[in-house]
């Protein structure tokens, strides 16, 4: 079996979903796990799928014939099932400021930890006026890795940047 990973990316509109899925099903394919979100009309998505080795080939053909409506760029993983390491996650809200992203992967990155899921988002502060920013980080540790050294290091960059980070 070969793992693949497809990036999707093209104008929003309905069809785009089931357009890759009936090409994957089609070729014997299974979509394993997924990522897809719309964002200012713009649908983008990312795919694991796994399929029969000689069916890869004509998979990746057919999703190259949706150019036009969606762009799919396809990459072979075949490293799909090392992952090793503990899952950590934490949420952040504040006000909103430049650099709050930046400044805790930095905090991830010198500990070693790699940023598997990142969502955020701002809105408007309801009593106080002005923007408030959330994010949910999910990050791997790697094998051994000393999460209280990475507790310190998101506390400290919180401080410093005036949000709340809270460790689930």
């Amino acid at each position: 079996m070969t793992v693949l990973v497809l990036t999707l990316v093209g104008d929003d509109r309905a069809g785009l979903v089931a357009s890759v899925s009936r090409a994957i099903a089609e070729h014997g394919g299974n979509w394993e796990r997924s990522e897809l979100a719309e964002l200012a009309g713009t649908f983008a998505g990312v795919v694991e799928v796994v399929v029969p080795d000689f069916a890869a080939e004509e998979l990746r053909a057919a999703l190259s014939a949706l150019d036009g409506t969606l762009t799919v760029a396809v990459h072979e993983n075949p490293h799909a099932a090392e992952r090793s390491g503990v899952d950590l996650s934490f949420t952040v809200l504040g006000n909103d400021s430049p650099g709050i992203v930046r400044e805790l992967a930095a905090a991830l990155e010198s500990h070693g930890l790699s940023i598997d899921h990142l969502s955020t988002e701002t809105r408007d502060a309801a009593m106080a006026g002005g923007r408030l920013f959330e994010a949910t980080f999910t990050a791997r540790m790697p094998v051994g890795g000393d999460a209280a050294a990475v507790r310190a290091a998101l506390e400290a960059v919180a401080t410093e940047l005036q949000v709340d980070v809270s460790l689930v």
